[in-house]
C-alpha cells in the first residue's frame, strides 16, 4: 500500500484559483468601504462606538431584535454587574416556555476587544438559539482601551461560572456551548481552559469558534496579509495594542494571553468537541488551522471548516448577501444539533 499522511488537508479549499468571482467582488467592495470609512483609532474607541449606533461610521447599524432581553450577571467585583443579552428560541414566546429551553449557549462578541457589545449580533444568536432550542447569553464584557487585559477575560470567566451554576435553573438545562467570533473566539478559549482547570467535572456539548485570534505574536498569514478585507493589518495591530498595552513578546506568549500556547497535553481526554470555522481571506486563517490541529493532536474532536474566499467575520454578514455566510450558518446549526444528539 502507498504511504499515507496522518494529517490530511483539502488543499483545494485554500487555492486562490478556486475563489468564486462573486466573493472576489464582495471582498473588493468591502475593502473600498473600509478605505472610505473613519477608523476607530482616529476618533477614539468610545466615540466610535457612539458613532456606530448612530449610523455615522459608514457601516450598517446592527439590527436589534425585539425578542432580545437585557439582563445582568454579577461580576467578581462587589457591586458591579456585567450587562448581557439573552436570545430565546423563537418557539418559546412566554416566560413559562422559556424556562423549558434545553439549556444555554454562552456567547462572546467580536470587535477586537475594543468595539462591539452584547447587542451587536441578535440575528446570529437567534439562529443559534433556534438551532438547539437553547437560550443564548451574550456577554457585554469590558472593552479596551479603557479596560485592557485582563478585564475582558475576567468578565467572560465570571459569566461562565455563573452559567455553570445557574443555567439549569434559569434556562431549563445545562450550559451546552460556549462560543464567539474573532476576539470572542479568543475569549472563548481562554475561558474554557480556565474552566477545565478549575472544575474537574466540567463538560460541554461543544465549542463554537469562528475566525479566532489565538496567537497574539502573529502567525505567517497575519504577517503576510496586509490589506485583508474587513481586517487590515494596521487595524488589528491597533486592536492588540489597545488590549495589551506595554506587553512584551514573551508576555504575549503566556497561555492566558495567547491560548495557542496552552499545554493541551494536560487536558487530554477532557477537551470538548470544537467547531473551528474560518475563511481563506482572513489574516487569522493560520490561527484556526493550527489551533484546530493542536486540538486534535491532544485527543479532542475538532471540526475545522474552511470557506474559500470568505473574509474575516464572514458569518456575521447577512446570508442573503454572502453565500459562504449561509453555508457556515447551516454548518454551525448542524454541528449544534449533532452535538446535542450525541450528548442525549
Amino acid at each position: 500500500m502507498p504511504l499515507k499522511s496522518d494529517i490530511i488537508i483539502d488543499a483545494g479549499k485554500f487555492d486562490p484559483a478556486n475563489k468564486p468571482e462573486r466573493v472576489n467582488k464582495f471582498n473588493e467592495a468591502i475593502i473600498t468601504m473600509f478605505n472610505s470609512a473613519v477608523d476607530w483609532y482616529e476618533v477614539g474607541a468610545a466615540k466610535y462606538r457612539q458613532m456606530r449606533w448612530a449610523g455615522e461610521t459608514g457601516f450598517p447599524v446592527p439590527p436589534i431584535s425585539p425578542q432580545g432581553i437585557n439582563v445582568t450577571i454579577p461580576s467578581r467585583e462587589s457591586g458591579r454587574y456585567i450587562p448581557c443579552r439573552v436570545m430565546y428560541p423563537t418557539s418559546r414566546a412566554t416566560e413559562q416556555d422559556r424556562k423549558k429551553s434545553k439549556g444555554s449557549i454562552l456567547h462572546f462578541h467580536g470587535g477586537g476587544w475594543t468595539l462591539g457589545d452584547e447587542r451587536s449580533q441578535d440575528a446570529l444568536l437567534q439562529t443559534f438559539a433556534d438551532a438547539g432550542d437553547l437560550a443564548v447569553v451574550s456577554v457585554g464584557y469590558r472593552l479596551a482601551p479603557e479596560d485592557p487585559f485582563p478585564k475582558a477575560p475576567e468578565d467572560c470567566m465570571d459569566a461562565a461560572e455563573y452559567l455553570v451554576k445557574t443555567s439549569e435553573r434559569e434556562y431549563g438545562g445545562p450550559l451546552e456551548f460556549i462560543g464567539g467570533e474573532s476576539a470572542g473566539a479568543h475569549l472563548t478559549l481562554t475561558t474554557i481552559f480556565q474552566l477545565l482547570k478549575l472544575y474537574p467535572d466540567f463538560k460541554l456539548s461543544g465549542v463554537l469558534l469562528s475566525c479566532g485570534c489565538y496567537d497574539m505574536t502573529h502567525l505567517p498569514q497575519f504577517r503576510d496579509m496586509l490589506n485583508a478585507p474587513v481586517l487590515p493589518q494596521k487595524q488589528t495591530l491597533r486592536f492588540m495594542d489597545a488590549f495589551l498595552p506595554n506587553t512584551s513578546l514573551q508576555q504575549k506568549k503566556e497561555p492566558s494571553v495567547s491560548p495557542f500556547y496552552e499545554d493541551l497535553s494536560k487536558l487530554r481526554g477532557r477537551l470538548p468537541s470544537a467547531l473551528f470555522t474560518c475563511g481563506t481571506e482572513d489574516p487569522l486563517l493560520d490561527d484556526t488551522v493550527l489551533m484546530g490541529t493542536r486540538w486534535m493532536m491532544a485527543g479532542g474532536e475538532a471540526m475545522v471548516k474552511i470557506y474559500t474566499g470568505a473574509p474575516h467575520g464572514f458569518i456575521l454578514f447577512p446570508p442573503e448577501v454572502l453565500e459562504e455566510a449561509r453555508i457556515c450558518l447551516l454548518d454551525t446549526k448542524t454541528y449544534i444539533q449533532e452535538r446535542l444528539a450525541a450528548a442525549s
